[in-house]
């Protein structure tokens, strides 16, 4: 039992947290719960307090940055009611200060992209308690739009936030990559772009036009024109679209996805709202 307990402590990673995540995006992004109810307010100062100094949510890359799960979670709070809480303000410092040299976010932890690591090494910094916060960046690397999809969450549903220079900017990075390779490793394949969830997890065209039509870039633009083109078009019959329309990953089951499909739907129906909510498509 002690030997357990000792590689336990080794563990960095706040498995906790990830949960509460997970959760939290049903009971707010779905169900639209806040925090005057007491379990949300609860799960929030739970989250809060692994807020580092630094600004960012700690824990789920162990000791090491991850702005892209830093942006995603904001982004709940925010919507729960957190935007004018100073903890959020700090958040937002954080992660501006980490943005690559373009405007962008990596997938990852940006700290540890200045060198060059084996998976092993990889892996223990990204798990083990024990390793100190990698502060390796390499800020001309190129931005990952799977990772500054998720941050922009944060910044397109914050008053203050939404139509800054900073949001504008990663907005306009985002939409240049539809249906494009991401520039990094982690999901690279343009059929990505196509595999849906709801509530939001990973970067796709939904997610990524859902900030997007918050931030407030016009429906006229090429790339987005394209992808709203893309969705009439993949619209079924029945006046949903599918859960996935990717070739690379296994085609679900549509009467299990069927929930999700009427969830999915409705955020493409916010979407088109938002974007010719004073004219005709």
């Amino acid at each position: 039992m002690a030997i357990k307990n000792k590689k336990n402590e080794k563990h960095g990673v706040k498995y906790p947290l990830i949960e509460t995540w997970k959760q939290l995006r049903f009971l707010i992004q779905q169900y639209n719960m806040n925090k005057t109810h007491p379990s949300i307010e609860k799960a929030a100062e739970y989250i809060f307090s692994c807020q580092s100094i630094e600004g960012d949510i700690r824990g789920i890359l162990a000791n090491q940055y991850a702005p892209y799960y830093t942006g995603a979670i904001m982004y709940l709070l925010i919507k729960a009611g957190y935007d004018d809480d100073p903890r959020i303000k700090k958040g937002f410092k954080w992660l501006i200060k980490m943005r690559q040299d373009d405007g962008g976010w990596v997938i990852g932890s940006p700290g540890m992209i200045g060198v060059k690591l084996s998976r092993q090494e990889s892996n223990d910094l990204t798990s083990n308690i024990n390793r100190k916060t990698m502060q390796a960046f390499d800020k001309s690397k190129p931005f990952s739009a799977a990772g500054t999809g998720m941050v922009i969450r944060a910044f397109a549903v914050h008053p203050s936030y939404r139509r800054s220079k900073y949001a504008l900017k990663a907005a306009e990075l985002l939409k240049s990559k539809f249906f494009k390779k991401d520039n990094w490793t982690s999901y690279q394949h343009p059929d990505n772009w196509v595999r849906f969830q709801y509530p939001f997890w990973w970067t796709n065209i939904i997610s990524a036009l859902d900030s997007i039509s918050l931030i407030g870039l016009p429906h006229e633009d090429d790339d987005i024109k394209n992808v709203l083109k893309w969705l009439i078009k993949k619209q079924q019959k029945d006046g949903l679209w599918n859960v996935s329309y990717s070739q690379i990953h296994k085609t679900p089951d549509i009467q299990k996805t069927f929930e999700m499909r009427l969830w999915i739907s409705l955020a493409v129906c916010r979407i088109f709202k938002r974007f010719f909510n004073n004219g005709n498509i």
